[in-house]
């Protein structure tokens, strides 16, 4: 209980700058959540080892699943390979954009949450420098607790900072092996078409 009193009190001494480094951590930690459940939602790895490059999926798949949204586009007959080849590009390109979202977001409160810590910083030890009298030095300790307090400010940042930036990385890190897995899979079901459509073309 002591605990919180101290994190609160430390809140109430860091000043106005607190309030908007509580909103930034309240839509980091946000973002954080959905992107967590997006991934495991729709992009976790179905295991495609051993399964043919035909655009087959292990059952239980979700309809927007990305790897469902690829073979959809791959398992249609009727269209010609250039016309898969093309709509698996716009698909790919748009489960990116669609994994993506809100990242943008997390990478400005990278920046931002160190910088208002920086400015609580600055204004709190400009409060303190006031004691400080035309005649010298008034209130020592005034002084130096009222850095103390100020640097409160720039910590909170630090902190939301360090959260975000890792969140940002392993998502962005989480993105680049999804779009590496539908390369591959989409890869091999092409190959599979256009094998499968050569041996029509000989036959015939």
């Amino acid at each position: 209980m002591n605990d919180w009193t101290n994190l609160a009190d430390a809140a109430r001494l860091g000043g106005w700058v607190i309030y908007p480094l509580t909103v930034l951590a309240i839509i980091a930690f946000a973002i954080t959540l959905d992107r967590a459940y997006a991934f495991w939602r729709f992009a976790r790895m179905p295991g495609l080892a051993g399964i043919p490059g035909s655009a087959q999926l292990p059952g239980g798949l979700p309809q927007q699943h990305a790897f469902s949204r690829i073979g959809r586009l791959l398992g249609d007959p009727r269209a010609p390979l250039w016309r898969i080849e093309t709509r698996v590009e716009a698909a790919a390109a748009q489960i990116e954009r669609d994994m993506s979202r809100g990242l943008w977001l997390l990478e400005t409160i990278v920046t931002a949450a160190p910088l208002l810590g920086l400015l609580g910083t600055i204004v709190g030890m400009m409060h303190s420098f006031k004691l400080i009298g035309g005649d010298g030095l008034v209130n020592p300790s005034g002084v130096t607790g009222g850095v103390a307090q100020a640097l409160i400010a720039t910590a909170i940042g630090l902190v939301i900072a360090l959260v975000a930036l890792f969140a940002f990385n392993f998502f962005s890190r989480r993105i680049d092996r999804l779009m590496d897995e539908l390369e591959s899979f989409a890869n091999e079901a092409l190959s599979d078409l256009r094998l499968a459509s050569e041996s029509a073309g000989l036959s015939s």
